[in-house]
């Protein structure tokens, strides 16, 4: 398959490496200094077992020249999307399929401004990465991706799937990608959310009794919240799901700790604000949810503010 990939980032690079196993694929980001990186010394991945693997995907500054593409992946922060998007256009044709595997939800309301809806996949994956320098990210951890179609009909993902699958990505598809979606944001918005307040790893959550205590309470709300949208989630399902990731990904570190670290706006909006939005919508309260937000932004404020 042709397949373009939006952000050369830490999850990018991941998925572009692996893919490049077997599919022509080309990383497009805006930095220059990682774009060249890339093109001269390929993408180093750091497996969980201490092993590295070295892959050779291309990698462009836009889409120029490049021609339509079979797939389209955005990795850009949700609120770099539609900007994104707009400058790479011309990879999306009529048979293009543009699929999000971006954090948080509502994804999908800027991506059919670019594509059909039965051409937009929206998806989840429980892999973990984060950059270790240009051109060579850690991979703190695996497990499953789904994919689904905002229409229901997945007839058309079995090629994705397979794809992804034979790269070394476990795949599925589902015709039930909004609980899906739901089920990545009660990690995202409790545990990922706290890595980036506490400036911790994963494991630290499941291994200190107050954080632990914290991703509880998240994680109360957030079910709470879901189910209020409909869904019927089971809360002592939901925590040990999410102390099992900890415990698998204990070295891990999430995108938004380290964009709190390098002081960088994070996706927080589309991650615990969608959890408030969500709340606010069907009358279920999330305080925890929302004092998570505005701590995020007054942490982002001091950065602006010169660490005043």
């Amino acid at each position: 398959m042709k397949i373009a990939i939006l952000g050369a980032g830490a999850m990018g690079m991941l998925f572009g490496g692996y893919l490049s196993k077997e599919n022509e694929v080309v990383l497009i980001d805006i930095d220059q200094t990682k774009v060249e990186k890339i093109n001269k010394d390929g993408i180093r991945i750091h497996e969980p077992d201490g092993t590295v693997a070295a892959f050779h995907p291309r990698a462009a500054l836009s889409a120029g020249g490049l021609g339509e593409m079979d797939l389209v992946i955005i990795f850009v922060k949700s609120m770099d999307s539609k900007t994104t998007l707009t400058a790479n256009q011309r990879l999306i044709g009529q048979g293009t399929l543009l699929m999000s595997l971006q954090n948080g939800c509502g994804h999908d309301s800027v991506l059919k401004q670019f594509a059909a809806l039965e051409r937009i996949v929206i998806g989840t994956t429980q892999h973990n990465s984060s950059i270790i320098e240009p051109g060579a990210v850690r991979h703190g951890g695996g497990g499953k991706t789904c994919i689904g179609s905002m229409t229901g009909d997945g007839s058309n993902l079995g090629p994705v799937a397979a794809t992804l699958n034979r790269c070394g990505i476990q795949t599925g598809t589902t015709d039930k990608i909004k609980e899906k979606i739901w089920e990545k944001l009660f990690i995202n918005a409790s545990a990922s959310a706290l890595t980036a307040v506490l400036q911790t790893r994963l494991g630290f959550l499941a291994e200190s009794e107050h954080a632990w205590r914290l991703v509880c309470r998240l994680i109360r709300e957030a079910v709470a919240v879901a189910n209020g949208d409909g869904m019927s989630f089971d809360e002592d399902e939901i925590r040990a799901r999410v102390r099992g990731l900890l415990e698998r990904a204990k070295d891990g570190y999430t995108s938004i700790y380290a964009d709190i670290r390098d002081g960088r706006r994070t996706e927080v909006d589309s991650i615990s604000g969608a959890v408030v939005a969500a709340g606010r919508r069907n009358g279920v309260p999330a305080p925890g949810h929302e004092f998570v937000v505005s701590l995020i932004h007054a942490m982002e404020d001091i950065e602006r503010a010169g660490r005043r």
